[in-house]
This record gives C-alpha cells, sequence and structure tokens, in this order.
C-alpha cells in the first residue's frame, strides 16, 4: 500500500519512471479533490495502458466534480487521446453528456465511437437510437458490437428489431452468438420495465464491501445503484449512509436514510427501523 500524499502522487505522474506513475495512480484512487483533476486528465494519455485506464476510471469516479473540465478537455481533443476522456465521461453517468456521445459517434477514432455508443445505451438515449445505429454499419467490429451492447440496454422495440435485422445480416459466428446474448438481455429488460420495475445492473455486495477499502467512491456508485433500484435489503442502505457519514455529506447521508424508510417501511416492515433511529439522531 502506497504512503504517497495526493500532492506526491500528482507530481509522480510527470517522472521518467513508469512503476513510479503506476504507484502514483495507484495512491489517487478515491480522491475527489479538484487539485487532482487536471493531472488525471493529462494521464489519461500515459504511455502506460494502465496508468491510462486508472486515470479515466478515476475521473469518471468523481461525477460531477471533474464533468466540466472532462467536457471541455473531450471537446478540444482528437484521435486517440480522446479515447479515455469518452471512458471517463461515461463513467460520471452524466446525461449532459448525451449530446457529445451522439457527436462523437461519427468520430475519427474507433475507440471514441465505441465508447461513445456504448455510453448512449447505458444513459437510456431512447431519443438517438437512429445514431447508435450509425455503428452498425462501421467497419469496426468492436464498434458494431458496442451498438448491440446498446440497443440491448435500450430495450425497446425500435432498438431489438435493430438487433435481429443484425444477426441476420452479420456472417461472423461470434457476432451472431453476441446479438442473441443481447436480445436475451434486451428482452428481459423489456419485460421488466413492463412491470414498472427500475432495472439496473449491480455487482455483488461482497465486491462492493471490498471496495470500500481501496476505492470508496467507486463503492459510492454501486450502492446508489442497489438504493436506485429500490433494492428490498438494508445492507446497501446502511453502507451508503455510513460512507456518506465518512465524507461529512450530510444532505446525501439524510437521503439515503430517507430512501431506505420509504421503501423497506413498505417492502420489510422492520428493518427500516435502524434508519429511523439514524435519522432522529441527526436532526
Amino acid at each position: 500500500m502506497s504512503n504517497l500524499t495526493m500532492t506526491e502522487a500528482i507530481e509522480n505522474l510527470q517522472n521518467e519512471d513508469v512503476s513510479i506513475r503506476k504507484e502514483a495512480i495507484e495512491s489517487l484512487i478515491g480522491v475527489t479533490d479538484e487539485a487532482a483533476i487536471d493531472p488525471l486528465i493529462e494521464a489519461t494519455t500515459d504511455e502506460s495502458a494502465q496508468v491510462r485506464f486508472k486515470a479515466a476510471e478515476i475521473l469518471g469516479n468523481m461525477g460531477n466534480v471533474a464533468f466540466d473540465r472532462l467536457v471541455s478537455k473531450f471537446t478540444s481533443e482528437s484521435g486517440k487521446n480522446k479515447r479515455f476522456l469518452a471512458f471517463a465521461l461515461k463513467e460520471t453517468n452524466n446525461e449532459k453528456a448525451i449530446p457529445l456521445f451522439a457527436e462523437a459517434v461519427s468520430d475519427e477514432d474507433f475507440g471514441v465511437r465505441k465508447v461513445s455508443i456504448r455510453a448512449l445505451g447505458e444513459l437510456q438515449a431512447d431519443d438517438y437510437l437512429d445514431v447508435i445505429a450509425k455503428g452498425l454499419d462501421d467497419e469496426d467490429w468492436g464498434v458494431r458490437l458496442a451498438t448491440i451492447h446498446a440497443c440491448a440496454d435500450l430495450a425497446t422495440d425500435e432498438s431489438i428489431a435493430l438487433i435481429k435485422k443484425a444477426r441476420r445480416a452479420e456472417k461472423d459466428e461470434d457476432f451472431k452468438k453476441s446479438c442473441k446474448k443481447a436480445l436475451k438481455k434486451a428482452e428481459k429488460l423489456q419485460k421488466a420495465k413492463s412491470e414498472g420495475k427500475v432495472v439496473v445492473s449491480t455487482i455483488p455486495m461482497k465486491t462492493i464491501k471490498e471496495m470500500e477499502k481501496t476505492n470508496p467512491q467507486k463503492a459510492i456508485k454501486e450502492y446508489e445503484k442497489y438504493v436506485q433500484s429500490e433494492s428490498d435489503k438494508d445492507a446497501p442502505y446502511k453502507r451508503l449512509a455510513i460512507l456518506y457519514r465518512k465524507l461529512n455529506d450530510y444532505d446525501a447521508e439524510v437521503a439515503v436514510l430517507e430512501k431506505a424508510i420509504d421503501v423497506l417501511s413498505v417492502k420489510k416492515p422492520g428493518k427500516e427501523k435502524w434508519f429511523v433511529d439514524r435519522l432522529n439522531k441527526m436532526k
């Protein structure tokens, strides 16, 4: 475990030794200080793939804190230098980036096109289905595959029809298999939506609990998905409230406590008591 301060880590991102830069980027995981944003943005073009990916992931986990500067850099960059900026923007999960991603579907770089199309699917940009569909004619296999996954994320009659059309037109057997999996996912999501369920992709709670030690910001984002889906388990609400307390984010803690009370009092009566007691102590 590195003992670098944030200032030391930022300085070491400029070191010629790649092992030192890798240590530096690991030290910055979970950082939320605005002072780290520009150095991290610069690191998204590092010669090391590990440094590039981690920098983009950290920026994405910073969410709205880094969003404006990410947008500014993304719109001014070109070619492969935009790839990990696109990934960082996608990870912020900010709907304001939808127009940017729609425009980037025609970007000169295949990596940017691929990430942008996936982002439009994840952000549920239904109004941009025609833009997403352009990816089916892309020369890059990965972009076409990203388009299939984006259509599955949207899970509408129109997007499902596009997956079926792509499966019929494609000769590559691996691509056809991917289409089949995407169809199953889309049809499952569509059914859930029709039943009024909030559909969110989550990872196991055990995994998120471990993530708290190394990447608390990412853990928060993953717990928020459980809350968004109105899970009937009390654990994600508890863990999220505790993490918000550690960050001294009073409003966010109150919001998750109130959400837990609303959901659990209906779905698991009695389970809301812990949250009621904690909320009362905060008043």
